[in-house]
């Protein structure tokens, strides 16, 4: 007999946060990258504690943090970051369910429209985002480091 392995979807919890750097650092390189500050995984967790937490999920596969994902949403329009899947476990379906969590999530709250940002340079990233109905909007993406990223390297 072959059991097969749950995916379920929930809310990060604060002692999620060791599973989630981790998977950060494998996922997103510029989280390994002492030359970019902005980039501090804990920094990220942290900030998102402070805002919307309800909107941080992770994905979880025989109780081990599998894939993440955050929204954010200004009650104008929605946003998605930080969807991340352990790199052996992908194209398994399991980044879809966490950006259709997230898109199910922000409707309920009676968000119109989600926005997201790819890196130019990472085409096979564009590519899944397209195959689940993004399209790259008529707009250019500008960005400026605040506070104490002021002085950064420039936005990525």
């Amino acid at each position: 007999m072959t059991i097969t392995p749950t995916l379920s979807i929930r809310r990060f919890d604060a002692s999620d946060t060791d599973a989630v750097v981790a998977l950060w650092q494998q996922a997103f390189p510029e989280y390994r990258d002492a030359t970019r500050p902005q980039r501090n995984p804990h920094l990220s967790i942290e900030n998102k504690l402070a805002t919307q937490p309800e909107l941080f999920f992770v994905a979880v596969l025989d109780g081990r943090i599998v894939g993440t994902v955050m929204g954010g949403y200004d009650g104008h329009r929605g946003w998605l970051y930080s969807l991340a899947v352990d790199e052996a476990l992908r194209r398994h379906g399991i980044g879809t369910r966490l950006v259709a969590h997230v898109e199910n999530t922000l409707t309920a709250l009676g968000c119109p429209k989600l926005n997201l940002q790819v890196l130019s340079a990472k085409a096979d990233i564009q590519a899944f985002y397209e195959a689940l109905g993004y399209r790259a909007d008529a707009v250019i993406s500008l960005g400026k480091r605040l506070g104490k990223f002021a002085d950064a390297v420039p936005a990525t």
